[in-house]
C-alpha cells in the first residue's frame, strides 16, 4: 500500500518487528513513523482513514525525526495523485450513510455542538485570536497577524451585508463566542441577535456583551436556527453551515428566507470543497465534529434555488483557511504544556492531528471557503459590487484611526 502511495517525498517506516522500509523519490516532504504493534498495522491496512489518527492518539504509531504534521504532509501530498482502495471504499460507505450521519435534528445538533464547543473555554483562548474567531480569517496580503486577518474577515463580511444605516436588525446564526455580533453592534450600529447551541459559548458571549456595555444592542440566545420566528434586515452565518447536514439544507434556506425581510440581505460563510460531493473523514466524525460535513457548491446551490432566495454574490477563499489554521497550530504548540494540564497528552495528540490534518486539507487537498450573499429581492443590494469595496475600505480606515 505504501509503495503504491508514496511516490513523492521520502517516507521511512519502522515495522513492529524492527524492520525498516523507505519509500518515495526523496524529493519534497520528508517524514517517518514507527508502527509499534501488529494490531495498529492491521488497522492501518483495513481502515486508514480512522486508524491513522487513533494510532497517533494512542501511541501505536509514533512520528520519527519530526511531527505528525510532517507525516500528514507526505500522505496528503501523495493522495493528490492516487486514491487508496480502503479510503475509497470507506468514503463510499460514508456517503451511503450520510442521511443517518447528518440527520442533525434539534436535539442531535445540540449534542453534536456540545461535543466540540462546550470544552473548557480556556482551551480556545490558548490558540485562537483575542476575539476567539473560530473560522477562516481573511488574508489580504498573506503576512498579516492572526488578529489582523480575523479583523479583516469581519470587515469583509460586514461590507457584503451592506450595513448602510444604523439600527439594522441582524441575526447571527451560530454566533460562537459573540465576536462578530459585538463588532456589528459596536462598529456598525446594528442591533444583533446571536443564537448558538453551545452553553459555554452562550455564557461567554453574554459576559462579553455586558463587559463591553453592549447588552442593550446585542442579545444572545440558546436556540436552534429552526426555532427562530422573527424577521431581520440582515442575517449572517459564519462557520455554522458545516454542522447543518445535507438532508437539512432545504430547511436551512427556507428558514433564511422566512426570517429575512423582503429587502434584507444574508451572508453565508462556510467551508466547501472543490472536487464535488464527498464524505467527512470518519476520524473527524468520531472525535471532532459529529454530524459535520463540508459541502461542494453543487450540493448547496440546488437547495438555494428551490428556496426562492436570490444569489447576489459568490466568493471563493482559496488557501485562507490553511493560513488561519497554521496560526492556530503554532499557538497550540506554544501552549501545549498548559493544554495538557487542562486535559492530557492523548487530548493534545488528538488536537494536533485535527489541526494538522485540517490545515493540509486546505493546502494540499480539495477544501476551500465560500461566501454566498443571498436576498429575497435582487434589488436589495446595489447594482455593482463597488459598495463592498468602498465599505470595506472605510471600515479599514476607521480601524486604523482608532
Amino acid at each position: 500500500m505504501l509503495a503504491r502511495l508514496v511516490r513523492r517525498g521520502a517516507f521511512l517506516v519502522i515495522w513492529p518487528g524492527g524492520t525498516r522500509s523507505e519509500y518515495g523519490n526523496g524529493e519534497g516532504f520528508r517524514a517517518g513513523i514507527q508502527i509499534r504493534d501488529e494490531a495498529t498495522l492491521r488497522g492501518l491496512v483495513l481502515n486508514p482513514g480512522m486508524i491513522l489518527g487513533e494510532a497517533y492518539m494512542n501511541e501505536g504509531l509514533v512520528p520519527l525525526n519530526g511531527t505528525i504534521h510532517d507525516v500528514l504532509c507526505v500522505m496528503l501530498d501523495n493522495l493528490r495523485d492516487i486514491r487508496l482502495p480502503a479510503l475509497a471504499i470507506n468514503a463510499r460507505l460514508a456517503r451511503l450513510l450520510r442521511p443517518m450521519l447528518q440527520a442533525n435534528g434539534a436535539s442531535k445538533s445540540k449534542h453534536n455542538i456540545a461535543h466540540h464547543y462546550d470544552l473548557n473555554g480556556r482551551l480556545y483562548s490558548l490558540f485562537l485570536d483575542r476575539d476567539r474567531q473560530y473560522s477562516c480569517a481573511y488574508f489580504q496580503h498573506g503576512d498579516e497577524t492572526l488578529e489582523e486577518a480575523q479583523a479583516a474577515k469581519k470587515r469583509h463580511i460586514a461590507a457584503k451585508l451592506n450595513l448602510n444605516r444604523p439600527d439594522l436588525e441582524v441575526l447571527d446564526i451560530g454566533c460562537g463566542w459573540g465576536g462578530m455580533a459585538l463588532t456589528l453592534a459596536k462598529d456598525y450600529g446594528a442591533r444583533v441577535t446571536g443564537i448558538t447551541l453551545s452553553e459555554e459559548q452562550l455564557a461567554a458571549a453574554r459576559a462579553r456583551a455586558e463587559e463591553a456595555g453592549l447588552s442593550g444592542r446585542v442579545n444572545f440566545e440558546l436556540m436552534d436556527y429552526r426555532a427562530m420566528d422573527r424577521q431581520f434586515d440582515r442575517i449572517v452565518s459564519i462557520g455554522m453551515f458545516e454542522h447543518v447536514g445535507v438532508p437539512n439544507y432545504p430547511t436551512f434556506f427556507a428558514t433564511l428566507k422566512r426570517c429575512l425581510k423582503p429587502d434584507g440581505v444574508a451572508l453565508l460563510h462556510s467551508i466547501g470543497r472543490f472536487q464535488g460531493p464527498g464524505a467527512t473523514s470518519p476520524w473527524i466524525t468520531k472525535y471532532i465534529f459529529p454530524g459535520g460535513y463540508s459541502p461542494a457548491l453543487s450540493e448547496v446551490l440546488g437547495p438555494v434555488e428551490k428556496s426562492g432566495l436570490v444569489i447576489g454574490d459568490i466568493e471563493i477563499l482559496r488557501l485562507h483557511y490553511a493560513k488561519t489554521i497554521a496560526h492556530w497550530r503554532r499557538r497550540f504548540a506554544a501552549n501545549r504544556d498548559t493544554i495538557a494540564a487542562l486535559y492530557d497528552e492523548r487530548f493534545c495528540r488528538m488536537f494536533e492531528f485535527y489541526l494538522s490534518g485540517s490545515e493540509l486539507t486546505f493546502s494540499l487537498a480539495d477544501h476551500m471557503n465560500f461566501q454566498i450573499q443571498l436576498m429575497r429581492d435582487q434589488e436589495a443590494a446595489p447594482l455593482t459590487r463597488d459598495y463592498m469595496f468602498e465599505q470595506e475600505r472605510q471600515a479599514r480606515f476607521a480601524a486604523a484611526s482608532d
